[in-house]
């Protein structure tokens, strides 16, 4: 058993674990579609629940981001939830690119795993590529 509080869902903790460096990682909204034979952590149990928000930042309190890609849509479709994003990842020291989403979900097809949420606001994705830690 685990002695220190953070991600306690087992399959993506064991999913955080085995990521390598420039590994991608999506935090996606409850639509997203998800790519075949790209590992799905569902987490999503009702609509807006987990929320994107809190689940990112559990993520990132675990995991070393070198860069992140949204879409460029969220900007006319949900601006505080992509200010809450920027934010959130400058705290991290990470910059967000921004691209049609159709570039995004296209990128996603490379993804090592997509984490589903329960978040209905459009256009919360982000794809998180894994840094060294060192």
């Amino acid at each position: 058993m685990r002695t220190t509080a953070g991600i306690i869902h087992p399959q993506l903790s064991r999913v955080l674990s085995e990521f390598g460096h420039t590994d991608g990682l999506v935090v996606a909204d409850a639509g997203l579609p998800i790519p075949t034979g790209v590992e799905r952590v569902d987490l999503a149990w009702r609509p807006g629940e987990p929320s994107f928000v809190g689940t990112l930042s559990a993520v990132l309190d675990e995991f070393v981001v070198e860069r992140a890609v949204a879409s460029a849509e969220m900007a006319d479709e949900s601006p505080e939830q992509l200010e809450t994003l920027r934010t959130r990842l400058a705290e991290s020291g990470v910059e967000l690119e921004l691209v049609p989403h159709t570039d995004f979900k296209a990128l996603t097809h490379s993804a090592r795993a997509v984490v589903r949420t329960g978040e209905y606001t459009p256009y919360s994705n982000v794809m998180l590529f894994s840094a060294a830690p060192f």
